[in-house]
């Protein structure tokens, strides 16, 4: 038996002791290959549904490595953020202490995994080494005025007393605490994200080796559209309301306007309004504001709103439209007014539908089938549109906006879903932003020689809704840079997603003290060539990672555009159909696994359990048996050696042949499964299948060759060694190899082995098997229908009736039409 418990450290130490996963950046004399799985926050434990991200990175690095590549795979940690305040809080620990405490743990089973990290690269980004470069970094984009500040509502958590991202908001309450979100005004820095949405958009196309769904889930968020800015004025004012919409060609089908909560205009329309009127709008307009709504929640809650006793009128039509303010109208988007087309629009629809609203078709469904009965929202023909009537839809929206500029009504205008990056984060446990407030100089930049700007040890942590530092006499009171006077510092903190937007640079150089990291290695390293991580890091984590790329180019930091070639993003292991959480109860421990069955069978099961860009299930018994198959490949290379002590016959060349033709497929296989998205499961399937082939070969005693054995079961190791190393490692050298397997070379294919000597063929009559047939695999076509039009049963079938055609599937099958 395989004692993986001995076994497993041993090899681990060993691949230690060779420094086997160490890089030197300045070497150059060979290929380069830049393998990064995306990084840990340091939370807790890991359980299997994490591993699953670091065993592919693992599985992908060692394959790279045999195939000759000098492979980069560093690890570190993404440390700062809410979750460790919280325990902080909670434990009364600081979050500094708790967050080292779970490196520490994590890092002892990323080793006993058996993952191969460079781990003189380790970067963490609460060390003071790691964010002095955040902070350098920030004055950069300052100094470029890509980071400001200004008044802004945010999605405000009362029980965590923080600001949250919108994708951190679940159905209107807080991802973490389950509290309900309330909207507030802060003051707040940003980064000008917006001013790199098309070149974001555009450099998607250079992404050839994305996901699909990945690309288009970060051109929906960059929502790039073309449209008109409408000016709708307000009945008995000098004011108009202005609206962008996309499809003017529905102007005709306008039956209210619909405002944000917050719009500008609100107090001067109901200002004249009767003393009970105005309270009821406002008491209307407090209740939407209590309970904030999301774009992507858009479609599933009640719609709301009230009547402001006002109107605008259509200037297509002279036509007044009732201005009302609506809970689905969001005051961060456009102009938070627009202008609502029940028929045409669904949630104008529902709203209509709910405060008895006229709905007016003015686009109707052209091909065949039945009329919707709520909104239809795709092309037509324009109706009840006055000189646009019977226009196509496409053309008329080119017609009306020309009629509109012509008119001075509305203007062309491009408009973007993309918001600047809100960075601020009135917390303790984050990179402190490096600004200092003077009375007489305003805003002054902390001076690179005085970065970084450190965390001050003793806080008190407890939220209040603004920063803990701002209550820390010693870190808020300083001296002005420029005057000399005295001054502020800035006590806000940067939100985690900066430092996760350059981490992979830091890789490269992660000593280096003078600089965030050297040009000239950088470049040679970067684009990382395969990134892995999950999905949910769609958006955020990889449009703020190459925004931050764009913004060095500009700044002639680094002369690439993009960060990462190469994107694969895993699915996850679920377990009772749930996602692993220890508040479902559902979680599977790693270190029971290998202490039971070993790190090889837990890898081999992970890899194996479906496609890896698919959510699998877990299940016990599919790691008993990825255990099975593990015992049976040690036990094939002790009955090998048994195999040729006893005297058999001479070798069968014919034998010989068939045996190597079924290994050089299986290379063939495994090398183009690994080569194209990782296809784990059906390398290791095809892997399985050549175990079994071989235990055919020794049970029914098969004249082969010592040295076709000796090399098929060489060649099975080498493909098996990326999946289990630590097994693979141990047979590598009972069978007489000196170094390891990871400086060995990866089988290559020798294509004359992949011909088959024979095929069979099934035989068809009017596309109905009626007999199958074996032919030399040198016969031509004619041959092979010549050979079919032969056989007994066939002919049998035709019953001598004159085939109309012969049809000849290349390697499958011949059908005859009679």
């Amino acid at each position: 038996m395989y004692q993986h418990n001995e076994e497993d450290k041993k090899w681990q130490k060993y691949w230690e002791d060779l420094k086997l996963f160490a890089v030197d950046v300045r070497d150059a004399s060979k290929q380069k290959y830049y393998c990064l799985v995306m990084f840990p926050y340091p939370s807790s434990q890991l359980h299997v549904g994490h591993a699953r991200n670091y065993i592919i990175g693992d599985a992908v690095s060692r394959y790279k490595r045999m195939k000759k590549y000098y492979v980069l795979s560093p690890m570190g940690w993404d440390a700062f953020g809410l979750p460790a305040e919280n325990q902080a809080i909670k434990n009364k620990i600081h979050p500094r202490i708790w967050t080292y405490k779970n490196i520490e743990t994590i890092t002892k089973q990323l080793r006993s995994w058996g993952i191969g990290y460079d781990w003189k690269r380790e970067v963490t980004t609460c060390d003071p080494q790691y964010y002095r470069w955040t902070q350098w970094l920030f004055l950069q984009f300052y100094k470029k005025g890509l980071a400001y500040k200004k008044k802004a509502e945010v999605n405000w958590c009362p029980s965590c007393q923080t600001v949250l991202a919108n994708e951190q908001v679940i159905q209107g309450q807080c991802e973490r605490c389950s509290t309900n979100v309330t909207p507030k005004d802060l003051e707040q820095w940003f980064f000008k994200t917006t001013a790199y949405a098309d070149r974001l958009l555009d450099d998607i196309e250079q992404l050839k080796n994305w996901p699909d769904r990945v690309k288009l889930m970060q051109k929906n968020w960059i929502g790039k559209s073309f449209g008109v800015e409408i000016a709708f004025p307000i009945e008995g004012t000098k004011e108009s309301l202005t609206c962008y919409t996309t499809r003017v060609d529905t102007i005709f089908g306008v039956t209210y306007m619909a405002l944000s909560y917050k719009h500008p205009l609100i107090p001067a329309l109901i200002k004249n309004l009767p003393a009970k009127e105005k309270q009821r709008i406002e008491a209307v307009l407090k209740e939407i504001e209590a309970k904030p709504v999301l774009a992507k929640d858009m479609k599933d809650f009640k719609k709301e709103g009230i009547f402001l006793q006002s109107y605008a009128i259509n200037p297509m039509t002279g036509n007044k439209i009732p201005i009302w303010v609506a809970n689905y109208v969001l005051a961060e988007y456009g102009t938070s007014a627009i202008m609502a087309v029940p028929a045409h629009d669904s949630r104008d629809n529902d709203f209509a539908k709910a405060f008895h609203l006229p709905v007016v078709e003015v686009i109707r469904k052209t091909d065949a089938g039945t009329a919707p009965s709520g909104a239809y929202e795709g092309e037509g023909v324009l109706v009840n549109s006055g000189d646009f009537t019977g226009e196509p839809s496409d053309a008329a929206r080119e017609k009306i906006a020309a009629h509109m500029e012509k008119q001075d009504i509305g203007v062309k205008k491009t408009n973007y879903k993309l918001r600047d990056w809100l960075i601020s984060r009135q917390r303790y446990w984050g990179a402190p932003i490096p600004l200092i407030y003077c009375k007489k100089c305003g805003i002054v930049e902390v001076p690179d020689k005085d970065l970084p700007v450190l965390l001050p040890e003793v806080v008190e942590f407890k939220p209040t809704g603004e920063s803990p530092l701002k209550y820390v006499e010693s870190f808020v009171k300083t001296t002005c840079p420029r005057c000399k006077g005295p001054a502020e510092r800035e006590t806000d903190t940067m939100d985690t997603f900066v430092d996760s937007s350059w981490y992979f640079l830091r890789y490269i150089s992660p000593e280096e003290k003078s600089a965030a990291f050297l040009a000239q290695d950088v470049n040679r390293w970067l684009p990382v060539d395969q990134y892995i991580g999950g999905v949910e890091h769609a958006i955020l984590h990889l449009m703020y990672s190459r925004f931050f790329v764009k913004v060095l180019y500009d700044l002639g930091l680094v002369d690439f555009k993009e960060p990462f070639a190469r994107l694969f993003t895993q699915g996850m292991i679920v377990k009772d159909g749930f996602k692993m959480s220890k508040s479902k109860g559902n979680v599977v421990a790693p270190d029971y696994i290998i202490e039971k069955y070993g790190v090889d069978t837990m890898r081999l099961y992970i890899l194996f359990m479906g496609p890896p860009s698919k959510d699998a299930e877990w299940s016990d018994e599919g790691l008993q048996g990825s255990r099975r198959f593990l015992t049976r490949v040690w036990t094939l290379f002790s009955m090998a050696g048994d195999f040729h002590k006893e005297k058999i016959s001479a070798p069968d060349q014919k034998e010989e042949r068939a045996l190597l033709r079924m290994l050089h497929k299986t290379i063939q296989k495994v090398t183009d499964d690994m080569e194209s998205d990782f296809q784990f499961n059906t390398a290791i399937s095809r892997i399985m299948e050549l175990v079994n082939e071989l235990y055919k070969v020794i049970a029914e005693k098969i004249p082969v060759s010592e040295h076709v054995m000796q090399e098929c079961l060489r060649d099975l190791l080498l493909l098996l060694a990326p999946f289990t190393p630590h097994i693979c490692e141990s047979l590598w050298h009972q069978i007489g190899n000196k170094d390891t397997i990871f400086r060995a070379e990866y089988p290559a294919v020798n294509p004359a082995y992949l011909q088959d000597e024979s095929l069979e063929l099934a035989v068809l009559v009017n596309g109905k098997i009626r007999d199958r047939m074996t032919v030399a695999a040198g016969f031509s076509e004619a041959q092979i229908k010549e050979a079919a039009l032969r056989l007994e049963k066939i002919k049998a079938a035709l019953q001598s009736a004159a085939p109309k055609q012969v049809i000849y599937v290349q390697k499958k099958l011949v059908n005859i039409v009679v």
